[in-house]
């Protein structure tokens, strides 16, 4: 007997588990799997639905006593660097930036294990060995790219500041994770790589660039109000963000939908293979 994939992707729901950013609150996924012939298709078309990729999955929070986290993109032609940003830009104008495919190296993992050590010791990828961290960078069914930032003024074995697993929609980048020398926190490294993919999306013509989820009231995800021009997903639409602090309301148990009428919202791409 012949077994085929169905056209239409199935959702699924994680088992609630403690949240990363909020204390005291239980995390739940909806999430589906992203393969096949018609992954990108899919890929683009979720990820404007507020949808994050991790290797071959599509998920996005689906809480039951939360609704919180909102997924967030920058609007290129509205964005303007601050201050500040303009000071990021300038202390690390000498970083070289290399764009790669998504082949993960020692040096890489190196530079991850030194991050999560100094800045997230007690995160859910604390334990991520040198297999895990490298299917995390290789396991895309989707276009890809590592993007390197060299220091050409150290030595050679620690010229790799900071690193960015990024993927490549029809309308923007979306930036699925990325690490970097905590030792250089004064350089704002984080949000030096935001502000240089943005330029990216401009030189290639892209109008957005993904940054997942910001959740108000984490200090963890305040840096991603801080970029003029950001985006909300609220409501199934697109809508810019307001003042950071009136999102506080947002984490109320009735602003979530059933799981039913979530999956029953979501707009899918015709996958179907064309008639020869």
């Amino acid at each position: 007997m012949r077994h085929t994939l169905p056209l239409t992707p199935q959702f699924y729901v994680t088992a609630p588990q403690p949240c990363p950013y909020l204390e005291g609150r239980m995390e739940r996924k909806l999430f589906t799997s992203l393969t096949g012939e018609g992954a990108t298709q899919l890929n683009d078309t979720l990820s404007k639905q507020g949808f994050r990729r991790s290797q071959n999955v599509l998920y996005r929070p689906s809480c039951a006593d939360c609704a919180a986290c909102l997924s967030a993109r920058i609007d290129v032609e509205a964005f303007a660097p601050t201050k500040s940003q303009r000071r990021a830009i300038n202390r690390n104008k000498r970083l070289v930036r290399q764009a790669t495919s998504p082949w993960a190296t020692e040096e890489q993992y190196d530079l991850f294990r030194t991050y999560l050590d100094e800045r997230h010791a007690d995160g859910g990828m604390a334990d991520m060995d040198v297999f895990e961290f490298a299917a995390m960078i290789e396991e895309t069914p989707i276009r890809s790219r590592v993007i390197e930032y060299n220091d050409p003024e150290k030595d050679a074995d620690r010229r790799l500041t900071a690193v960015a697993l990024t993927d490549v929609l029809d309308d923007g980048l979306s930036m699925v994770y990325s690490f970097y020398d905590p030792d250089r926190t004064a350089d704002s490294l984080g949000t030096y790589m935001i502000l240089d993919h943005i330029e990216i999306a401009r030189e290639a013509g892209l109008p957005y660039v993904y940054l997942g989820y910001w959740v108000p009231g984490s200090p963890k995800m305040g840096y991603k109000a801080k970029f003029k021009g950001v985006e909300l997903y609220v409501g199934g639409q697109w809508v810019p963000m307001r003042d950071p602090a009136d999102y506080d309301t947002e984490r109320h148990p009735l602003k979530t939908d059933p799981i039913a009428e979530q999956v029953a919202n979501i707009s899918l791409p015709d996958l179907r293979s064309p008639r020869r």
